[in-house]
């Protein structure tokens, strides 16, 4: 059994900052359940082109507001608490996070991810990124 609780993972390596998020990771492919499961806040008025191309997401979101979205056919979708979108094509999109407000998102990754990914300039995770730390 996995039990972790998010005040362990602030300030150690399994929580990654960005300028545009901050990914709290609790269960990653080291965990072997064959996904990974983060709690990632997108900081206020961010704007988040991203493209998952070796990976499905799955999102829910639990606070804040903003919107995403579809790069392939314009249509845009309001995200507030209680929302839920998966990228089950590979989506190419636009994430926003409205100004004055984060959004706290719980994300699903499969296949998982390791840890220590960060966007690359396409805005995708690369596929397995060897571990260099414990995460």
């Amino acid at each position: 059994m996995i039990v972790r609780n998010l005040e362990q993972l602030i300030g150690t390596p399994a929580e990654v900052d960005t300028e545009g998020w901050t990914s709290r990771r609790f269960i990653l492919d080291k965990d072997g359940m064959g996904y990974s499961v983060h709690d990632t806040l997108i900081k206020a008025g961010a704007v988040l082109e991203m493209e998952y191309r070796n990976h499905l997401e799955t999102v829910y979101c639990i606070e804040g507001e903003g919107e995403i979205t579809d790069l392939a056919t314009g249509q845009t979708h309001p995200i507030r608490p209680g929302t839920l979108y998966a990228l089950n094509a590979n989506d190419r999109h636009i994430l926003r996070a409205n100004r004055g407000t984060h959004m706290r998102m719980v994300c699903v990754f499969n296949p998982p991810l390791t840890g220590l990914e960060v966007h690359d300039e396409t805005g995708a995770y690369p596929l397995n990124q060897p571990t260099t730390a414990s995460v």
